[in-house]
């Protein structure tokens, strides 16, 4: 959605297919500091509603040849996905059931001819303040979204929303018999860095830790952290010897050098367990069993290190 909060100008097209009318509003839009997009018959105003980075606000004639004004409202209301324009219809008709038309067209408010030019630039702002509110919106909805489905902490997919990207992945995978790998990696004696360095120590090694692996995964990887030092990487068209060459590749990306925070220069490596369909569609459960599983024995085995579970086929 472009931004109505920047400096520049507000746009505003005027669709009328009388010059004088036209040429009169745009004289007194662009003194108002509106940027006017001028057309003179419903086809022009389609088209010019159509285009990339298209006026947000809109004033149009009733009657124009070609198109008329309802019909250009029905056509930008079809849209979908599109920013919202908000539509105000010049028209002689003064009926009732013909006003209704227009709104049901699609139109947001109208005004009746001959008109005065303050009453129209007042309806004007007014358009400009429900745009700007149904922006605030939006921005808000993506905000509320972005906390429901990421990590506070790091910025990675939270467990929720990395679990359900795993059940999609072997939904598609199912679908297209390709291999979904899964990588569990887990920081080694996180306890003793958060008991020796702080907790605010350990909630800057769990923000590397996590900005390093997500430079050594690929970009259609998805990566979340699964809870506490533990994070899941979900990798779609991707078998277990392909998966433990990456996780090798994070390994050795983490252990190379020691985290620098502030003053202090802190070891830090992880271990990783590695699980992957092969072929065989497992459930979400199954196969993070797997890694997990994986990833106690590369535990047990010394830490700072890289171990696989082969599936057992259903």
């Amino acid at each position: 959605m472009n931004s109505l909060a920047s400096a520049s100008p507000m746009k505003v097209l005027i669709a009328d297919d009388d010059p004088v009318s036209r040429r009169l509003l745009q004289i007194s839009l662009d003194h108002a500091g509106y940027e006017v997009t001028i057309a003179a018959n419903g086809v022009e105003a389609l088209r010019a509603l159509q285009a990339k980075d298209c006026p947000r606000l809109a004033i149009l004639d009733w009657m124009m040849p070609e198109v008329d004004g309802v019909e250009v409202c029905r056509a930008v209301r079809k849209r979908v996905g599109e920013s919202y324009v908000y539509i105000i219809l010049l028209t002689a008709k003064t009926h009732p059931a013909e006003i209704i038309e227009g709104l049901e067209a699609g139109a947001d408010d109208y005004i009746i001819k001959p008109f005065d030019i303050h009453e129209l630039k007042a309806r004007l702002r007014a358009g400009k303040r429900i745009l700007e509110l149904q922006e605030q919106l939006v921005s808000a909805g993506e905000r509320l979204r972005v906390l429901a489905t990421h990590d506070s902490l790091t910025g990675l997919l939270n467990r929720m929303a990395i679990l359900e990207t795993l059940e999609k992945e072997l939904a598609r995978s199912a679908r297209q018999k390709s291999p979904v790998a899964v990588i569990m990696a887990d920081i080694d004696h996180f306890k003793i860095i958060n008991d020796t360095y702080g907790h605010l120590a350990g909630d800057a090694v769990l923000r590397e830790v996590a900005a390093r692996m997500q430079k050594s995964i690929r970009v259609y990887d998805a990566f979340g952290r699964y809870g506490g030092e533990e994070f899941l990487i979900v990798s779609p068209n991707c078998n277990l010897e392909e998966a433990a060459r990456q996780a090798e590749r994070i390994r050795a990306s983490i252990s190379a050098q020691p985290l620098s925070l502030a003053d202090q220069s802190i070891p830090t490596t992880m271990s990783f367990g590695i699980a992957a369909t092969a072929g065989d569609i497992l459930e979400p459960n199954d196969l993070l069993r797997l890694a997990d599983e994986a990833l106690y024995a590369a535990k047990k085995a010394g830490r700072d290190r890289v171990e696989m579970n082969c599936p057992v086929p259903r």
